[in-house]
């Protein structure tokens, strides 16, 4: 409570907000009378309904000169939080003069995490730079605004506009006089604030209520122009007589939605004149070039941190990281490391230059030839560079991960082995021992600080890169991926943060009936939020200091992970963690008891001879046991996959088996995974049931009533129960990596998601993605570019799935449909995806609503003719149902020809320009990419001359 020996002014605050039964509203701030920050102490607001809308409001007495900041908070009855705003602290001010026993009402609106996005670092530092003179906020000033009669009102508007150019006014128009009374040229001009906020105030009388006005802007050159949709408006009561100040903090300035478009390739696949066999950081200016001459806005990568686990091409896997900090020492142009490269190495580099370039990127080779190099060119500069004020500043910045990082490396290439149980007295990490590992004095120190002075030089390459991307307006979209690899720095040095006898995956889908097993040991969420989940806040960080924005690979996983036994290969029998598992006794009160028949294999003499033929006896008796006739169970020594597949090898060895050695694993794990429960391995009185359950004999054997219980279980677990939990769960976590950073972040949303995903995603202002083969929508097959929501990027393919060419090509019938039900032709399809089909595709995708339209590079280049001789299928980067796939895609054009094509480049920007969105038109003089936008895009019905109707 305030003081009662002093002068107090009440501050009342509305906001409207629908709430569901049970949910409240209140404010939280940084002084005590808010709370100061503790939401159990907030003001808890009060609803009353005002016409259609649901008004939250309160008040507070304030001493004279108060100022806080402060946040809307949803909260149950027990003031737990639910929900809150996205975005920035508001600031409460109290305007000068304001006197004893007068009010300050502030009238807001909640701010949803799209509001936020004009502020993330994609626009306000790449794309909307403004040289806007910045103001710090003030206090409204009142003192030349006397209230002159009781009932009149000070109406200070505040408006936010992101997207404002350099010499824009903006101008409140309505019916007051102080609003110009439809004049234009005696409407309220606006100030700047800073901050994008633009703010006037003026005095309102009784009539001028309920006031409709719009917002006008004038510009520089383009003359005038009036927001989006309907006049706004406000009522203020003003019957009680009460003189008052309104602070209306009217939210963004509507606009017409920004649209941009953008390519993404990943870092290795990129060809240069001066890479070495594969894309090299330095190689992004000339993509960021093409980029701007193709008229678009982004470029977006793969993941980029070091996947050296194995010192193999296995590495090549982009999503498998050795260090979620250390970037790839792949991606070094070893020649820019120094400028005193004597001439022997250099004329070593011209070499391998032409060894290496080949069709595909020859991962080992690569990597050999740059660290071979590089030492060299180390051996000759480390005294220089390693004292120098650059590295200092370096080292000392990112020295937390980067000693860990360079001791890993070393002891990796000592032992052989990434396999930390192999390490001896450093399988388990102390800061002690690594302290002692990396110390100057250590043996090993010139070792261990060539890591460090990669590390460097990878930095700058990058950071130049990044540096330049901006400068040229466009914005450098990075690639957050969901797992680690179980022999990774991260789990050495921070096991606690990692459940390691798991495995992350995905349930069967689009792209694997089977599912997916990536390897990666789930997360120990609990231990991770003891410290505000730091590792992440961290991994953020890092990102933040190249990247403008970034794909959140797996975005589900941050509602619920696929967690499987680490002795699982297939990413079938899994569970959702966390979920709501099926307790013994819900399953008993429904009358299942008979628990062994349904969590082991259910293997009968029947399914034996039908998988197997005459050879079933052979299996039987090497890898069963009969525990009951005709039944039969996996021997101990093969009862997990991985078991299976060490067994099976064996067997083959010395068998004459005829039938090759996937198909005999394939069907030896459809035996083990013919059951209709999973055991929880922690608790045995959970259960779980069988992703497609009804798929196997072991449910079709179960009698009526026992099938009937466990669809209905089925269902519930997979589509109902989970909702809530799975909901706090991302509330728990995906705040922290909005908030750890402000680039723009993307989710990928592909796969079986739940129905309480994108209403998060919405709130935190998560852009989503739109693959138009693998649509969202339940009974769709193709999705439909031109009703996809404004908050999504959408593609007509990514790195997971074969290009727009390759799948044209791979499916006849399907290909047939799409000629049908998309292009609108009854005809025959052609074989080849030809660039009229092309162009078909990427203009529906163009045209859409939604934020980013961003296409693979190959796509773009099948515009082109001489672009399509290489085999399409050539061109697809990832399968995903191959977890050894080798990841070595090359375009098989440099960038420096692309620049050179005009006729390409002109094609692309023409089909932008054509499409509403916005793109960036170099200055001449200036040499900086400015922003124009297209014109309004034709029909979508338009068929581009493709159909026969």
């Amino acid at each position: 409570m305030v003081n009662s020996g002093l002068k107090s002014r009440k501050v009342s605050f509305r906001i409207p907000y629908y709430t569901q039964w049970g949910q409240n509203l209140l404010i939280c701030g940084s002084d005590r009378l808010l709370g100061s920050w503790n939401v159990k102490k907030g003001l808890l607001l009060k609803p009353s309904h005002q016409g259609e809308e649901l008004i939250w409001s309160g008040s507070i007495p304030v001493p004279p000169g108060y100022q806080s900041e402060y946040s809307y908070y949803v909260v149950d009855d027990r003031r737990n939080i639910l929900r809150w705003e996205v975005g920035k602290k508001r600031k409460l001010l109290l305007p000068d003069g304001l006197q004893d026993g007068q009010s300050l009402e502030l009238r807001d609106l909640w701010q949803t995490g799209s509001d936020n996005i004009p502020f993330r670092s994609a626009f306000k530092d790449v794309i909307f730079r403004t040289s806007w003179s910045l103001g710090g906020e003030r206090p409204l000033e009142i003192t030349q605004n006397k209230l002159d009669q009781d009932g009149s009102v000070i109406l200070q508007f505040r408006i936010c506009c992101p997207y404002l150019e350099e010499g824009t006014s903006i101008y409140v128009l309505g019916s007051s006089l102080n609003l110009g009374q439809w004049k234009i040229q005696d409407a309220l001009k606006l100030a700047y604030a800073g901050d994008s906020l633009w703010q006037a105030a003026c005095v309102m009388g009784k009539d001028d209520f309920p006031l409709k006005y719009p917002l006008y802007c004038k510009h520089s050159k383009a003359g005038m122009s009036v927001e989006c949709g309907a006049s706004r408006e406000i009522s203020v009561d003003v019957t009680t007589g009460e003189s008052r100040f309104v602070v209306l903090s009217d939210g963004l300035m509507r606009e017409m939605p920004w649209r941009g478009a953008g390519v993404s390739i990943p870092m290795f696949s990129v060809r240069s004149e001066a890479d070495l066999g594969v894309g090299e950081f330095l190689d992004l200016k000339l993509l960021v070039d093409w980029a701007v001459e193709s008229g678009f806005h982004l470029v977006q990568l793969l993941p980029i941190n070091d996947t050296s686990v194995n010192c193999m091409w296995w590495d090549s896997y982009p999503y498998s990281s050795l260090s979620v900090f250390a970037l790839h020492p792949l991606y070094l142009r070893v020649e820019a490391i120094s400028e005193n490269i004597p001439e022997d190495i250099k004329q070593e580099i011209r070499e391998a230059r032409v060894q290496l370039d080949k069709k595909d990127v020859d991962y080992e080779a690569c990597m050999a030839t740059k660290l071979s190099i590089a030492k060299k060119i180390f051996a000759r500069e480390k005294e220089a560079i390693l004292n120098s004020k650059s590295f200092q500043e370096f080292f000392s910045e990112n020295q937390e991960w980067l000693k860990p990082y360079a001791a890993f490396c070393f002891l990796r290439n000592f032992f052989e082995t990434s396999e930390r149980s192999q390490w001896g007295r450093f399988s388990e990490f102390s800061k002690e021992k690594l302290e002692k590992l990396v110390s100057k004095e250590s043996l090993h120190y010139e070792v261990v600080s060539f890591y460090y002075y990669i590390q460097f030089h990878l930095h700058l390459q990058l950071s130049e890169a990044a540096e330049y991307a901006r400068k040229k307006g466009v914005v450098l979209k990075g690639d957050l991926p969901i797992g680690v690899d179980r022999n990774s720095v991260d789990t050495w040095v921070n096991p606690n943060l990692f459940r390691m006898n798991t495995s992350t995956g995905a349930p069967p889908d689009y792209f694997d009936k089977n599912g997916q097993n990536w390897g990666f040991p789930t997360y120990n969420w609990e231990e991770m939020s003891k410290d505000n989940y730091g590792w992440w806040r961290a991994r953020l960080t890092q990102m933040g200091k190249y990247f403008t924005a970034y794909r959140i690979d797996h975005i589900l996983g941050f509602f619920r992970i696929w967690e499987l036994p680490e002795h699982a290969m297939t990413g079938l029998c899994g569970k959702f963690r966390p979920s709501i598992p099926i307790s013994q006794e819900e399953l008993e009160s429904e009358g299942l008891w008979d628990f062994n028949r349904l969590t082991h294999p259910y293997i009968g003499q029947d399914l034996l001879q039908e998988k197997f033929g005459a050879s079933w006896t052979i299996i039987a008796s090497t890898f069963l046991n009969e525990y009951q006739k005709g039944f039969y169970e996996f021997k101990d020594e093969c009862n997990t996959e991985k078991k299976i597949v060490s067994v099976l090898k064996s067997f083959l060895e010395t068998s004459m088996f005829v039938e090759s050695e996937e198909k005999l694993r394939r069907k030896l794990f459809d035996l083990l995974q013919n059951v209709a429960l999973i055991k929880d391995p922690e608790d045995p009185r959970k259960f779980y049931p069988r992703f497609n359950v009804e798929d196997t004999t072991s449910f079709m054997d179960l009698d009526q009533h026992s099938q009937n219980v466990l669809k209905r279980l089925y269902y519930d677990y997979y589509f109902h129960r989970q909702e809530g939990l799975w909901h706090d769960n991302a509330f728990k976590t995906l705040p922290v990596l909005l908030n750890s950073s402000d680039m723009l972040a993307c989710g990928e949303d592909l796969g079986l998601i739940p129905s309480c995903v994108h209403p998060v995603m919405q709130e935190l202002g998560l852009v989503g993605l739109r693959i138009q083969r693998m649509p969202s929508e339940p009974d769709v097959e193709f999705g439909i570019p031109s009703q996809y929501n404004y908050m999504t990027v959408c593609a007509p393919s990514c790195h997971d799935c074969s290009t727009l060419r390759a799948w044209w090509e791979e499916d006849e019938e399907r290909r047939h449909r799409f000629f049908q039900a998309v292009m609108g032709s009854d005809e025959l399809p052609p074989d080849q995806c030809t660039p009229e089909i092309v162009h078909f595709v990427l203009r529906q995708h163009v045209e859409a609503p939604s934020m980013w339209s961003i296409f693979p590079l190959q796509d773009l280049l099948a515009l082109k003719e001489d672009y399509t001789t290489r085999p399409a299928v050539e061109e697809t980067i990832n399968d995903p149902t191959n977890p050894k796939h080798y990841w070595r895609y090359r375009v098989h054009v440099t960038m420096e020809s692309l620049l050179n094509d005009k006729d390409l480049t002109k094609t692309i920007k023409d089909l932008v320009r054509g499409s509403g969105r916005f793109y960036p038109q170099k200055d001449l003089e200036s040499g900086q990419a400015k922003l124009q936008l297209g014109s309004e895009h034709p029909s979508q019905t338009q068929k581009y001359g493709l159909s026969n109707k």
